[in-house]
């Protein structure tokens, strides 16, 4: 997609959108898998159950439920139901998030809320197991699907949205470059209490800067022999960088 030039306001002086040069985008396939340096992203399915039950379900990990719209399963045959809705839905791609040197799935995550029409998708139901959290592969999982979705498919707008009270999700997307759009008040019902919803975009004019930002982070050079990072993530603008989302 591109920005042509053309008059912004009509014959009668209305300000008008920029013009566009708009084809469709094309749907996620549910069963691309995507490759990555340390982790990549398969089409959930019966052979991850065990996995993730393993990774995400323990005893321990009731926070990492608090804020999707399921309970932590109790037993393999409630990961096993998520896991076959996830995958039987045509509304979503489902993914199984599984680190390299493991071979193992260690988490998962979605795109949803899929509009190829419009250009517009979003990434969600995101749980990183222990492995994965504060990694590096799962920051490569997020950029392949930020590559996935503006370069293979075509897609303008790519959303994340949370609960409002979800601290940790609202920092994660304003590190990988997602803009605060703002809130929707009383959005949603789950889990028998009220959800405000926040919303977060990066647009398809962005997403060159994010893009590269990405790239910087995940370069080998960017990580010590231990692999600590040398310099942090900073995805978005240095003004932008010090909002505030209350």
């Amino acid at each position: 997609m591109s920005s042509s030039p053309g008059p912004r306001t009509n014959a009668h002086g209305q300000r008008l959108g920029r013009p566009v040069d708009w084809s469709p985008a094309t749907s996620p396939a549910k069963d691309s898998v995507l490759h990555g340096k340390g982790v990549r992203l398969e089409p959930i399915g019966p052979e991850h159950v065990d996995d993730l039950y393993a990774a995400v379900c323990g005893s321990d990990d009731d926070p990492l439920w608090t804020y999707l719209f399921w309970e932590r399963p109790r037993d393999r045959d409630e990961m096993a139901a998520i896991v076959e809705h996830g995958a039987a839905d045509p509304g979503q791609v489902m993914y199984a998030i599984v680190p390299v040197e493991t071979g193992r799935a260690a988490g998962f995550c979605s795109l949803m809320r899929i509009d190829p029409a419009m250009g517009s998708i979003e990434v969600g139901g995101i749980a990183f197991g222990r492995q994965l959290q504060r990694s590096r592969a799962a920051t490569e999982a997020m950029a392949l699907l930020l590559r996935h979705v503006f370069d293979d498919l075509g897609f303008r707008r790519y959303e994340w949205k949370c609960d409002s009270l979800n601290a940790p999700s609202r920092r994660a997307a304003i590190r990988l470059g997602f803009i605060w759009e703002g809130r929707f008040r009383n959005a949603v019902v789950y889990k028998g209490r009220n959800r405000d919803t926040d919303w977060f975009s990066i647009t398809d004019l962005e997403w060159p800067r994010v893009r590269a930002a990405l790239d910087d982070w995940l370069d080998d050079r960017n990580f010590d022999a231990m692999g600590r990072q040398r310099v942090r993530l900073a995805a978005r603008p240095p003004e932008q960088q010090a909002e505030q989302v209350r």
